[in-house]
């Protein structure tokens, strides 16, 4: 499936159902937090994701997608307790693309795809408005937090760990580096917008 394909399967979806939606077209971007400025709305209310592999056992990994608000991080400890894995860290780009079936900073919080279990915060499914990247840098969707949970039925946990902010500044008071994803720490920033905090800024198009 192309990354346009995932889009119109998307748009597909919402017409078939009758689910109520509203397409914002903006220049292209897909960094959560600047994104979120152009569309308008508070950071709290972007659905950011991050895809994620977890270690069950030496034989068994699981992918997972990951979805918490815009203005907090995946809480990898969270995670790992949910799916009982051993190790729970930061997919690979080429694993990631292929099993969101879309670009860095545009990946949705559904899976079209078997192998990647949804996991959405409550946070999430509870926002009036949820906004994110239509699988397009150009384009994002919005729709009810009730909607989503109904069409993407996610597994509903706990996974958000501290608010962005509040992270890197307990982080800078302590003296240490924020915490990055695919090293020690057990918090990831993740991003629909360009997975820039997994795998390092991406060059623009």
């Amino acid at each position: 499936m192309s990354h346009d394909d995932t889009y119109h399967r998307l748009i597909s979806l919402l017409d078939g159902t009758a689910t109520p939606y509203r397409l914002i077209d903006h220049v292209p971007e897909g960094t959560t937090e600047v994104v979120s400025a152009l569309r308008g709305h508070p950071l709290c209310q972007a659905a950011k994701c991050l895809i994620l592999r977890a270690k069950l056992d030496r034989r068994t990994t699981r992918h997972v997608l990951a979805v918490v608000p815009g203005d907090r991080r995946v809480d990898l400890d969270a995670v790992r307790a949910l799916f009982a894995a051993r190790y729970v860290g930061v997919s690979d780009a080429v694993t990631a693309e292929r099993l969101a079936r879309a670009a860095p900073g545009t990946v949705l919080p559904f899976s079209f795809d078997p192998d990647l279990a949804l996991v959405a915060d409550p946070n999430v499914v509870a926002q009036p408005q949820l906004y994110f990247n239509a699988a397009r840098l150009d384009r994002s969707l919005v729709i009810s937090g009730t909607d989503y949970q109904q069409l993407a039925r996610p597994r509903v946990a706990r996974i958000a760990g501290l608010p962005t902010d509040t992270a890197g500044r307990m982080s800078a008071e302590a003296g240490s580096p924020v915490p990055q994803p695919g090293r020690s720490s057990r918090t990831a920033a993740s991003s629909s917008a360009a997975w820039t905090n997994a795998w390092g800024r991406l060059p623009r198009s």
